[in-house]
């Protein structure tokens, strides 16, 4: 029963779209044609695979490796091929909304429909996020790739020598019949000491769930067949006659040969007791990780903004353990139709807010002016007034002592005065 499924997960690995021909290839640009170079050839021809047998990749974010592998002719498979990733967006852990910058990690489907060979980033295949996981977590995302040119927004970016070649490893083995490859996207190499690692982290239960997928394949060597119920991964599970797997219902009563649990079994054994030493040794630091949804919807905010053309951090922000943000300082905005746009609105905003600031100090001006003129006169006119009002001063002489009377001139007085009498009387009695 292990052989027979071995063989059904060779054929789910390589499930396809029907009309995959050499015909319906030819319309490829010219490097997406190109053939894969003889050493590889020479390599694939050694370790018994032909140049169109079915193909498999796995992904390691921490290392920065993607791995291709290939069928040999007893139907395991062997790496043929390691590639440093030139760039993947984000932090460790897996892809929650559109807009997180995060790069996917779980097992994904490739068709022939999904390969782009007249790419903005020279070749390119989208990787199928979200798939029926992501999905029935109500995680969300689109055109997320495995693509040239090094630039990466939630993808994984390789250079354009490394993607013909990437590119060419799907394009033979869907010319040799292979209708869909699998692609697994892990957050690191899940041995046990990467395991202990991150044992607190908040994505740990996530990624035990990858690593059951990780050890199937580990131990058969064959790309496990995978299926989604209760909204998580299962792997190489057979449901009863007549049961299917719902992602966001039950899981079905299923099987597993009792080889494969018993090869299962003792490389868990294995692993606990090289886990348990691990959590007592002394390990390099995790790297940085996702914290959850919140931190993914806040990133997804600042894509909105920056795609808006809006200035923003350089880099998104990141959530720390105790709940702050830690936002770089440097801003600035996309240099794009939408960054311009904004830009000269910004600029526009700005001349009319320091216009109107102008404006305004030009009337305050204004006042100042007319309320100075109004207290200089208000103090003229009180100067005016306080001198009209004060004391004037006179200068006052002494009178001069008095002459002594001569004999003749106290005559002449009294000559005067008898005259003066006289006249009175003569006025009163008619003489």
């Amino acid at each position: 029963m292990f052989a027979k499924l071995a063989r059904t997960g060779f054929l789910i690995a390589a499930i396809g779209v029907a009309g995959c021909t050499d015909s319906s290839m030819k319309d490829f640009n010219p490097s997406a044609n190109n053939p894969l170079p003889d050493k590889i050839l020479a390599s694939m021809k050694a370790k018994g695979m032909t140049r169109t047998s079915p193909v498999m990749a796995r992904i390691f974010k921490e290392e920065g490796k993607l791995e291709i592998w290939k069928a040999k002719t007893n139907g395991r498979y062997d790496i043929v091929a390691s590639y440093d990733i030139c760039k993947w967006s984000g932090k460790l852990g897996p892809k929650f909304t559109e807009g997180d910058r995060q790069a996917p990690e779980g097992f994904y489907t490739v068709r022939p429909a999904q390969m782009n060979p007249r790419s903005s980033y020279h070749l390119a295949f989208n990787i199928g996020y979200p798939n029926a996981y992501d999905r029935a977590n109500g995680r969300t995302g689109s055109h997320l790739m495995v693509h040239g040119a090094c630039s990466s927004s939630g993808c994984y970016s390789m250079t354009n020598a490394q993607i013909e070649q990437i590119y060419a490893f799907g394009r033979d083995a869907f010319q040799g019949g292979q209708t869909e490859f699998q692609i697994q996207a892990f957050p690191f190499r899940m041995t046990a000491a990467n395991m202990a690692r991150y044992r607190q982290d908040p994505n740990y239960e996530f990624w035990k769930m990858l690593k059951v997928g990780y050890d199937n394949f580990e131990i058969t060597k064959v790309p496990p067949k995978v299926d989604v119920c209760e909204k998580r991964y299962v792997f190489n599970q057979v449901a009863a006659d007549g049961a299917t797997f719902d992602p966001a219902s039950a899981c079905p009563t299923t099987t597993q040969p009792d080889s494969l649990k018993s090869a299962f079994n003792a490389y868990q054994s294995t692993y606990e007791a090289a886990f348990n030493g691990a959590v007592k040794a002394s390990v390099p630091a995790p790297k940085p990780t996702i914290a959850g949804i919140k931190e993914a919807s806040i990133v997804s905010d600042w894509s909105k903004r920056r795609a808006r053309g809006e200035r923003v951090p350089i880099e998104p922000p990141s959530l720390n353990a105790d709940g702050s943000l830690t936002e770089t300082a440097r801003m600035g905005r996309i240099d794009s139709p939408a960054g311009r746009k904004m830009a000269a609105l910004d600029a526009e905003k700005a001349a009319k807010q320091k216009a109107e600031e102008q404006r305004l100090a030009a009337i305050e001006a204004a006042k100042a002016e007319k309320e100075a003129a109004r207290i200089q006169s208000l103090a003229e006119e009180e100067a005016v007034r306080a001198a009209a009002e004060a004391p004037v001063a006179t200068a006052t002489i002494a009178p001069a002592e008095a002459a002594p009377v001569t004999e003749t001139q106290a005559a002449s007085a009294e000559d005067s005065t008898a005259t003066k009498l006289k006249r009175k009387l003569l006025g009163m009695f008619g003489g």
